[in-house]
């Protein structure tokens, strides 16, 4: 049969118009939530920094941490979203193609920025996701997707808002891409995710939101190096499985033993300000950027991690809002620093090399774990980072920090 040339050339023809049409439409989606999402990201970075500043200047502030709770309490409340989800409503938004409710964004910026204003400790992450989520799905109605686009939109929003609040863009697009179904990958929203994270991220560094990064002394691989670095990582992953579940664990014994979530964020906000009192210092509040920033020069006392864990995990308990991440990277940081000194080996890279383990513990995102390594520390480490990552991943199983996260198996 003779070979039509004619139809072969159309055929092509109308599949390359259907792909540049698609490729349009990521591109929209991309800028615009690169945009809207990256400026909304950029004003809750400087929120927090600048309230941050302002209770290292205050300290006392924190001895209102109880009512600023219950204000926190009182707005979810109003705005009937008493069974707030947070992060794990994202998640299944994206698995399930559901809505995520726009008054998700305004409720977790404030409360997120309450919570850092009177010293509790947590991150924001979890805030960024769940802007960058509800924001995407938003802008997906907006555009009139239908459930698949939206998805990808939520996706989008994800990527923009982690990127403008880590400013770190590769890494911000495979997580949204790879965090809520572990072991496939959203390909499909490769394209908008990467331009949005990129367009979030000139926009937050134009406006001064700068990422953490740091040089690592790297002190030259060595097989004793490598096999400490194996067992750091073991290390790493059994303190994130403590980690997580201790989190839970003490959720739901502060709802068991009390039932009023008034009276439940009141007390977790008094215990936090005791313990501020008793160790007289604000290392353990807030985000804690300054003491990661100290163990990655080598940096900290060997106690550090315990304290950091024990402060985030009463706060996110009782029901303060912001995230988990940046406290993960913190204990990683100073475990890590710890496990470097006490060992004879670069505490720098112990430092980062153990950030990167816990991120992988808690969040199941090994590919993004390495990737953040790579944008936070440069690629000369990367046999470390592998070893390390790929080990936490194996022995952390299937704990994590998000319930809602979805398991492939092979």
């Amino acid at each position: 049969m003779k070979f039509n040339w004619k139809n072969a050339c159309r055929s092509v023809t109308m599949a390359g118009l259907r792909q540049s049409r698609i490729l349009i439409k990521w591109i929209i989606l991309g800028l615009i939530c690169g945009i809207g999402i990256g400026l909304v990201s950029t004003a809750f970075f400087l929120s927090i920094s600048k309230v941050t500043e302002f209770r290292m200047e205050h300290g006392s502030i924190i001895w209102l941490l109880p009512l600023a709770g219950l204000f926190i309490t009182f707005l979810y409340r109003f705005a009937n979203d008493e069974n707030d989800r947070g992060t794990n409503l994202v998640l299944e938004a994206i698995q399930n193609k559901d809505d995520v409710p726009l008054n998700m964004t305004p409720l977790i910026f404030i409360s997120t920025v309450i919570t850092h204003l009177f010293g509790g400790s947590a991150g924001r992450e979890g805030a960024a996701i769940q802007i960058g989520g509800s924001l995407g799905d938003f802008i997906g109605k907006l555009l009139k997707f239908n459930k698949e686009d939206r998805r990808v939109a939520i996706l989008c929003g994800m990527a923009a808002a982690f990127s403008a609040l880590f400013g770190t863009p590769i890494s911000a697009t495979v997580f949204a891409m790879e965090v809520s179904t572990i072991g496939i990958m959203q390909y499909s929203a490769l394209v908008p995710c990467a331009i949005a994270a990129i367009t979030s991220h000139v926009i937050s560094d134009f406006f001064g939101c700068k990422g953490l990064s740091c040089e690592i002394d790297l002190q030259g691989i060595s097989v004793r190096a490598i096999i400490l670095i194996g067992v750091l990582a073991i290390l790493c992953a059994l303190l994130s499985i403590s980690f997580c579940m201790l989190t839970k664990k003490a959720g739901d014994i502060f709802s068991t033993y009390i039932h009023n979530k008034y009276l439940r964020i009141f007390v977790g906000g008094l215990i936090i300000a005791a313990l501020t009192f008793a160790v007289r210092n604000q290392d353990y509040n807030g985000l804690g950027i300054e003491v990661i920033k100290e163990a990655l020069l080598g940096q900290t006392h060997y106690y550090t991690f315990a304290i950091k864990m024990i402060f985030t995990i009463i706060t996110l308990a009782v029901g303060f809002k912001g995230g988990e991440i940046v406290p993960t990277l913190y204990i990683g940081a100073t475990f890590g620093c710890a496990f470097g000194m006490i060992c004879n080996l670069s505490p720098t890279l112990c430092a980062a090399t153990a950030m990167g383990a816990m991120f992988c513990g808690v969040t199941n995102s090994p590919i993004t774990a390495l990737l953040l390594c790579f944008e936070m520390f440069g690629i000369d480490g990367f046999a470390y980072y592998i070893i390390a990552i790929a080990i936490s991943y194996l022995m952390s199983g299937y704990f994590g920090l998000y319930r809602t996260q979805k398991f492939y198996k092979t």
